[in-house]
């Protein structure tokens, strides 16, 4: 499957960089959340692999992905072209925009350890300048801000940056749903694989789509969320 913007390339030691801070193995926090899809297994909405498929496409192409997609593509062009009023425009929309309080703090939490651990392991030329305009603002980066910033930095164009972001976005969630089912490995490797090119379909529709058409449709996964804060057993923070 090519890349959602045919062309662009990616230099070795970005595509390491890259991988690094996307892997399970980078320190923001990913397994404790479930995006919600712990209460939809709780009432029965996932409850198989193929089941836990569907639910993810809603997610990509029509929730948080493409939500989170927009404005990452954003924040990369805006850190790309030195624009700070345009970043500022986008960390603010990325903060304000969860349907509930979980999300938002899945979205924020792994945000803020994920530039933490790159300040501290990472050092990058020009970090120092994008994380001032923070602290002037006192909003904290959602997760989509700050991979779509480090992206930027180090040079990943936009396209090969947000497919990757959302196939981790995408893995993450397939081995929440492995846990909760629960699946066996393979089922969950499956539902991955099934999920490949809706990743790649997603993040040509939301580098396609006029940030004036902001915004998420996936009113299951808000209602699974909202519900998860209140649920009586729960192994994941959202």
């Amino acid at each position: 499957m090519p890349s959602p913007v045919p062309g662009e390339g990616i230099n070795a030691h970005a595509l390491t960089r890259l991988l690094a801070w996307l892997s399970p193995s980078f320190p923001v926090g990913g397994f404790s959340y479930s995006h919600g899809i712990e209460a939809a297994v709780e009432q029965g909405l996932v409850r198989d692999r193929a089941s836990l498929t569907v639910w993810l496409d809603g997610i990509l192409r029509h929730g948080a992905g493409r939500t989170d997609g927009m404005l990452f593509a954003a924040v990369h062009r805006a850190v790309r072209a030195g624009d700070e009023a345009a970043f500022v425009w986008a960390v603010e929309r990325a903060d304000i925009l969860r349907a509930s309080s979980e999300t938002a703090l899945e979205s924020r939490a792994q945000g803020q350890a994920f530039l933490i651990a790159i300040r501290a392991a990472w050092p990058l030329d020009g970090l120092a300048r994008w994380d001032g305009v923070l602290t002037a603002i006192g909003r904290p980066p959602a997760y989509a801000v700050a991979v779509a910033l480090v992206s930027a930095l180090i040079g990943v164009a936009e396209g090969p940056a947000l497919a990757a972001y959302l196939h981790a976005f995408a893995a993450n969630l397939v081995s929440a749903g492995v846990r909760l089912v629960p699946l066996g490995q393979t089922d969950g490797q499956r539902a991955l694989a099934g999920l490949d090119p809706i990743t790649h379909a997603a993040a040509g529709a939301v580098l396609a789509t006029p940030l004036d058409d902001l915004g998420g449709r996936a009113m299951a996964v808000d209602w699974t969320s909202m519900i998860h804060e209140t649920q009586y057993t729960r192994l994941f923070r959202s």
